[in-house]
């Protein structure tokens, strides 16, 4: 095998464990709850931590290449994420998980631009460059849909620790495997990384989203922290319009219609679409009592039918209906399927109970995923490409994360009795089903949407 596909076995295998990560620990959630007493309002943060982390500093993340060279900061992000991985796997404190999933975030959030930013410095572009961003895009898709199995695998089989573990021997591998296939090089000492900018909108995520978990409980400390946490994201707005050299999210991006509305559509999205598959695995444990293997192979209908719908028939939509009704039509669809789901109880089949909204759910999603993508990176200039697309991921995690966290602290109770448990889960089903039409109303905000002959060629 030659280097170039060293390189990109390298890269995907990084790649895949930083977005298997994203969800592997939703279908050990149950487990890992009994195992550490981990209650209901601390339990959300085994997710959130790490994607917290990782959309707070996955823009500076990108930038480190530039300043550290391309060899150390995959090697750094490497070694963060294995190393948190080991430290997470074999915890006995909550406080020692969550602690390790967020170093994992951090690591995510360095080595995930470092894979992408391997590649097209290792392939010219090109069929050859093309060719391995296919595969690699691929291979991230397969790590974010096998989170949910992989996670019930090991749990069934092995225990809720596997799931961070496994992560180990992956580096082990990859670490050597980097250290001969990378040529050194030079920092750049004109490249500024914004330390500050990163910790500040990292502080205020958390801060804001724990608020969110306590508000439930009306205390002083819940609403201290959420105020703090929107004061923390205003600092870091000015910040940003402050130094806007250095900036992770160049302010002028948001005088663009596509990228302001688009991401605003896109936290809506994902403030439903990302919690689903918590709410969704608790669900199926707790109250339809599947085991960890069960779970995650329930969840193969959702993520074939949106691999589907993204690579074959999505592309071809758009080259004859515009971006902005794909987009709503997706998300009416999707508020459907989240609306059936509310329906669950503990004595419903596999088949209406999750399979139909399950389906309907997909196809939703897998509707306005592709085009939302586009227009939120539609008519940025060459040198903003790499901020607008952070800023798309960041959106994701952040939607998802404060979307969890709020659904979560709604519909919490002590009482695990199924008519209770039922009511709960299909509580958070129904909020789902509002952000979904909110998210389709707010779709007029977008600029009227074109057919997309890019997509076609």
């Amino acid at each position: 095998m030659d280097r170039r596909r060293l390189l990109l076995a390298l890269a995907c295998a990084a790649q895949f464990i930083v977005v298997l990560d994203v969800s592997v620990v939703n279908v050990a959630l149950p487990s890992i709850s009994a195992s550490l007493g981990l209650d209901e309002t601390v339990l959300p943060w085994v997710v959130n931590a790490y994607a917290l982390v990782f959309a707070g500093f996955l823009l500076m993340g990108g930038r480190l290449a530039d300043v550290i060279g391309r060899r150390r900061a995959f090697l750094a992000g490497l070694a963060l994420f294995c190393v948190a991985s080991l430290v997470g796997g074999t915890a006995v404190e909550p406080g020692a998980l969550i602690a390790a999933r967020a170093v994992q975030g951090l690591g995510a959030a360095v080595l995930a631009p470092a894979t992408l930013t391997l590649l097209t410095t290792t392939f010219p572009e090109g069929n050859d460059r093309t060719r391995a961003l296919a595969i690699w895009a691929a291979v991230g898709m397969a790590g974010g849909t096998a989170g949910n199995l992989t996670g019930g695998v090991l749990t069934e089989y092995l225990s809720w620790r596997a799931t961070l573990l496994i992560n180990v021997p992956i580096g082990v591998v990859a670490a050597p495997l980097a250290l001969s296939l990378l040529a050194r090089d030079r920092a750049s000492t004109a490249a500024r990384l914004d330390v500050p900018g990163a910790l500040t909108a990292t502080a205020g995520l958390i801060t804001l989203t724990y608020g969110i978990t306590q508000l439930r409980d009306a205390d002083s400390l819940a609403v201290a922290a959420a105020f703090a946490g929107l004061t923390l994201l205003a600092l870091f707005a000015a910040h940003e319009a402050r130094h806007s050299d250095a900036a992770l999210i160049p302010v002028r991006l948001f005088r663009l219609r596509a990228v302001s509305a688009g991401n605003a559509v896109l936290l809506l999205a994902g403030a439903c679409l990302n919690p689903m598959w918590y709410f969704l695995s608790l669900a199926m444990q707790e109250l339809l009592h599947y085991g960890p293997l069960a779970t995650g192979l329930g969840f193969l209908p959702h993520t074939l039918v949106s691999i589907l719908l993204g690579v074959n028939v999505v592309p071809r939509l758009m080259r004859h209906v515009g971006t902005r009704a794909l987009i709503a039509t997706g998300a009416s669809i999707s508020a459907a399927g989240f609306g059936w789901q509310s329906l669950l109880t503990p004595d419903s089949g596999y088949v209406l109970g999750l399979l139909g909204p399950g389906i309907l759910i997909a196809i939703g999603g897998g509707l306005l995923n592709t085009p939302i993508t586009t227009v939120v990176t539609s008519g940025v200039a060459a040198e903003d490409a790499g901020a607008a697309s952070g800023l798309m991921n960041t959106t994701k995690q952040v939607g998802g994360a404060v979307g969890l966290a709020a659904m979560a602290a709604a519909t919490a109770t002590a009482d695990r009795a199924p008519g209770v448990l039922a009511a709960a889960y299909g509580h958070a089903f129904l909020l789902m089903t509002g952000l979904m039409l909110a998210t389709a109303l707010a779709t007029a905000m977008l600029p009227r949407a074109e057919r997309t002959e890019a997509v076609a060629s």
